[in-house]
């Protein structure tokens, strides 16, 4: 039978155990939950930060000694949620304790608590099963990635209507999103910052050294190590204000799906921007989707066949500088009837990029929903730009297309030279 001092030591190894693993004796200053009267926490910080860690530990505190009982969890989609949110090496289930009796209900998108709080996925992909539920909290995951931010959460913020003082936390890298600067302006947000070198001794080493070799001083380095949400670029030629969002089109008299192929097709390759544009019989453009994306050259062709068949497209244009000319011969091959447009570059991309700026300022293009890669790069891109921005590169063909290049509808193919 252990005596007194046996138990005393079992004890104290018990408390110093779970004293090791509480989040208040592990969390820095920036991750600690903020005191005041607040409705929004807004966490914008680098990657690597520890965003995930502290959302699960948060709301993890809000479930078993806040007496939040009915929460959302909202991703940009379900595997979201689910990898990253719940299961990854941060997310709630990674962080829970035995004494919290946390169930996991991955087929009914739901956690559970041993006292009763639960908490249901939502994804923003499919935002419209944000209605009918009720919360009193939620946390959402990479705000910034949303194509829907705003719509999104304003569904959500409906639904928030439970128990005295309902509170949202949101995580997110911040990127180039006229919503992430509205939410900034609400009386109601309180803001944390913080950049990735904070979190450095649970990070690799070798990962701090080479994205301070690769990013440091740089304008992404400063959003995606640092946390900044990017201001307008005086040298740009987009800002946020000129990004028009239209959700309901017209019927289309045009309509082509623009590709600018990456250079080389290997591990370390670019992405090949791919866009959907149209454009109505008033004369109003329209970007209706981006496919974009690191693809091999069967690939990539496939992936703007298939958009060119969802959009009802009635051609292929693309810039067959550098190699491009493959693009021609593999859609000849793999896809006969499919019609094809070359153009080829003989300006600048700044240059050609001037006069579809233009038509942004006089409110003639229109995006369906936000595009947040292809915003960023709309908003970023510079004359001193050295990295080829590959989704505003196929935008500028595709709209040249519609409004400058062709005088009606040739019959055989020809190269326009931009």
């Amino acid at each position: 039978m252990a005596n007194f001092e046996d138990l005393n030591r079992i004890l104290k190894r018990t408390l110093d155990s779970r004293t090791a693993s509480s989040w208040d004796r592990l969390a820095r200053p920036s991750q600690k939950e903020p005191f005041g009267d607040w409705r929004i926490w807004l966490i914008l910080a680098g990657r690597g930060f520890g965003k995930t860690r502290t959302g699960a530990e948060t709301i993890r505190k809000w479930a078993i000694k806040t007496g939040y009982r009915h929460i959302c969890l909202l991703g940009n989609t379900f595997q979201d949620v689910q990898k990253v949110m719940v299961e990854g090496p941060s997310g709630l289930h990674s962080i829970s304790r035995p004494e919290d009796g946390l169930i996991y209900l991955p087929h009914k998108k739901r956690v559970v608590w041993g006292n009763g709080a639960k908490a249901d996925f939502f994804s923003a992909t499919s935002f419209y099963q944000l209605r009918g539920p009720q919360f009193d909290s939620a946390w959402i995951d990479e705000l910034g990635k949303f194509s829907n931010p705003e719509e999104v959460f304003h569904q959500l913020m409906l639904g928030l209507r439970l128990g005295k003082h309902p509170r949202v936390i949101i995580t997110t890298t911040p990127r180039p999103c006229a919503f992430l600067h509205k939410l900034l302006n609400r009386s109601d947000v309180v803001l944390t910052r913080g950049a990735t070198f904070e979190n450095a001794k649970n990070l690799s080493p070798s990962y701090i050294d080479d994205i301070k070799q690769t990013y440091e001083g740089t304008r992404l380095g400063a959003q995606e190590i640092y946390g900044t949400l990017i201001e307008q670029n005086e040298q740009a030629l987009w800002s946020q204000k000129n990004i028009l969002y239209c959700s309901k089109i017209p019927p289309l008299s045009k309509c082509f799906v623009a590709l600018d192929p990456a250079v080389t097709h290997n591990k370390t390759s670019g992405e090949s921007g791919i866009i959907v544009v149209g454009k109505d019989a008033q004369g109003v453009g329209y970007v209706l989707q981006d496919y974009s994306g690191i693809f091999s050259p069967t690939k990539m062709i496939s992936t703007a066949v298939h958009a060119m068949q969802t959009h009802k497209a009635q051609a292929i244009v693309a810039e067959v500088n550098n190699g491009g000319d493959f693009i021609q011969e593999l859609l000849h091959i793999s896809y006969p009837n499919r019609r094809f447009i070359p153009v080829r570059a003989n300006k600048s991309k700044y240059c050609r990029a001037q006069p579809i700026a233009a038509l942004y300022e006089q409110k003639r293009i229109y995006h369906v929903r936000c595009f947040p890669e292809l915003e960023e790069q709309m908003m970023r891109y510079t004359p001193k730009d050295t990295v080829s921005p590959d989704r505003l590169d196929a935008l500028v063909w595709g709209i040249h297309l519609l409004f400058f290049s062709l005088q009606g509808d040739p019959k055989t193919p020809r190269i326009w030279t931009i």
